[in-house]
């Protein structure tokens, strides 16, 4: 399959349009040029049109996952609205309705049945502890669910049955990782410190897999939790150093990682750091400065740096608008393409002729089969029995200020 050819597998077949947009090959419209149908926010659905569909969609703009969270949300709406500038799905347009949730489990649950009973048929949430809990409901409901958590349970059906993950899982990013570790390292044991996000998105990457992993792969594997909120991770280094440990893997967001490498440089701290997906963007960079030389990154998403169909379109859309994806992280790529592959379940039941149900969209998610998501990350695969849709990434390096691929895509190791 050539390039072209395979992006046009990606988010849609509507139009020839959208298909030649996705390779890159055409300039959008400009900002404020004729519009089908404008994206609905706040959950205010009013304008839109009857054959509208509708969704539902939390985001963190303001809670302490903001720093990556708002650039995730921003790539959700833009891509909603870029779809209905193009005819929207199968001539009906998106009908995109959110809000702010600030972290918080209990709004999250509030929101989400609020957006249900307005009729959203899919479901675009984020954080961890949220979708863990709206889990069992959104399988009750049968409202596929989508959210920027890739907590390793939440793509097996068994429990979380209409749950889906458009990436590689913080289980398999952190054994990615740990097996890059083991490989590399040469004679004695590895000694890694997971410096963690005090939450259940923290602690997933070593509760659903890594502590074995670590354990098989001969490793020694310490957890050190980084408070809420904390501006100074001293002692924790103090800590890590006693422990002698030649690796620090960050699965936190952006924020406390950068200030925990100033920590580590200001004390000579002489190790290899690692950022699982959340702090591996150019967020990082711009806080941490120099003290994120070398840093290593598990990346699911490229950047828009990285020159691909699937952030071609992207950055033409901003243009579009006169806006920049200079600044803009790889949170970006990743919410907009999430919500592409989630259009494209939708796009295969209404070409068929079936009922916009949350049953019908689930089954149509289950036949993608290496879909092209245009080279942002590997390649999507899901079925009735995995919905874990990807098991590779590419692990990128920062190289003069700026994040580099250090190898091509890899799949995760058996756990």
């Amino acid at each position: 399959m050539s390039e072209t050819d395979g992006v046009q597998a990606g988010v849609g077949r509507r139009t020839a349009g959208w298909e030649r947009a996705l390779a890159g090959g055409r300039a959008l419209v400009a900002a404020g040029a004729a519009m089908l149908l404008c994206v609905a926010c706040g959950g205010d659905g009013a304008d839109a049109d009857d054959n509208s569909i509708k969704v539902g969609a939390i985001f963190d703009l303001t809670g302490p996952t903001a720093d990556v969270g708002t650039d995730y949300g921003d790539g959700v709406r833009g891509f909603a609205d870029w779809a209905n500038a193009r005819g929207g799905i199968e001539g009906r347009p998106i009908d995109l309705i959110f809000q702010d949730y600030g972290y918080q489990v209990d709004r999250a649950e509030q929101l989400y049945s609020q957006f249900v009973n307005e009729g959203a048929v899919i479901f675009m949430g984020w954080g961890t502890g949220d979708t863990e809990a709206l889990r069992m409901r959104v399988a009750e409901d049968e409202i596929p669910f989508s959210s920027a958590s890739l907590s390793h349970r939440l793509g097996d059906p068994a429990e979380a049955p209409y749950n889906f993950l458009l990436a590689t899982t913080y289980s398999d990013q952190f054994r990615i990782a740990l097996d890059w570790i083991a490989r590399t390292h040469g004679e004695g044991t590895p000694i890694v410190a997971l410096m963690h996000n005090a939450s259940p998105f923290g602690l997933s990457p070593a509760n659903q897999g890594g502590i074995e992993f670590a354990r098989a792969r001969g490793i020694d594997l310490t957890l050190y939790e980084m408070p809420r909120g904390a501006v100074d991770f001293t002692a924790e280094f103090s800590r890590i150093r006693q422990s002698g440990a030649q690796y620090v893997v960050f699965q936190n967001t952006s924020g406390p990682a950068a200030v925990a490498l100033q920590n580590a440089r200001s004390l000579g701290l002489d190790v290899t750091f690692f950022c699982l997906n959340w702090c591996s963007n150019a967020q990082v960079v711009r806080l941490a400065g120099d003290a994120a030389e070398g840093l290593m990154g598990t990346m699911p998403y490229a950047p828009l740096s990285v020159d691909v169909p699937g952030t071609r379109v992207i950055r033409e859309y901003l243009e579009s608008r006169g806006e920049s994806a200079e600044g803009k992280t790889n949170a970006y790529t990743q919410g907009w393409w999430t919500f592409a592959a989630f259009a494209e379940g939708m796009r295969r039941v209404l070409a068929e002729g079936d009922e916009l149900t949350g049953a019908n969209i689930k089954a149509a998610l289950e036949t993608l089969s290496d879909y092209d998501m245009g080279g942002v990350t590997a390649p999507v695969t899901l079925t009735s029995t995995n919905h874990r849709g990807s098991g590779g990434l590419r692990i990128f390096r920062v190289e003069d200020g700026a994040w580099v691929p250090f190898t091509d895509f890899v799949q995760a190791p058996a756990s």
